[in-house]
């Protein structure tokens, strides 16, 4: 539910009351760990005050998920996928990071993992050829280099994640950037 402007004062605090709570559980718990019910509590609302604001908390996640994409898309406008892979990448671990706690378990939840693998789809389609690529390209083949780049990049940042971040930031770009880009060199050359 986007903010027009006109809501009164208190709709907004509720409003952020709601979020930031929201966003302190996925923090400390998964996803389907959350309840409306303990949210509620948290935030110091009423349960049907919730409901006047979301219909369930699939579509407050989903907000979440679409501002960290809208966040991801704004830092690679311009960019050409597949060319730019390199930067794509470097934007994506750099967005991960500059979100903090709250990108890092959208991104790496294993119970969002359905929802997580939605706005990977949603970010994919709406930036991947963007000059003109995608309509030169069989769409079963575009879906296959969509979730070679989009998972193989996610899944990297996850285990970067999951090991402690032994690896530096720079050398972990780096890296995710040479297995991709080959990969992608590789078909490009057919």
């Amino acid at each position: 539910m986007a903010n027009t402007g006109k809501e009164d004062l208190r709709v907004i605090r509720t409003r952020e009351a709601i979020r930031k709570t929201f966003e302190e559980m996925l923090c400390e718990m998964d996803y389907d760990k959350i309840s409306i019910k303990e949210l509620s509590e948290r935030a110091r609302i009423n349960r049907k005050t919730f409901y006047l604001h979301y219909s369930s908390l699939d579509d407050l996640l989903r907000e979440l998920q679409n501002e960290m994409a809208s966040d991801f898309i704004k830092r690679t406008q311009g960019l050409s996928r597949p060319q730019d892979m390199d930067k794509i990448t470097r934007e994506f671990f750099l967005t991960c990071e500059e979100g903090g706690r709250l990108y890092e378990r959208l991104t790496c939840s294993g119970s969002l993992h359905y929802i997580s693998r939605r706005i990977t789809n949603d970010i994919m389609n709406e930036t991947w050829g963007a000059d003109g690529r995608k309509a030169q390209t069989n769409p079963y083949i575009q879906n296959i280099l969509m979730t070679f780049v989009s998972q193989s990049t996610i899944e990297i940042y996850k285990q970067w994640v999951a090991d402690g971040r032994k690896i530096p930031l720079e050398e972990i770009i780096g890296l995710t950037s040479r297995l991709v880009c080959k990969g992608l060199e590789d078909w490009e050359k057919r």
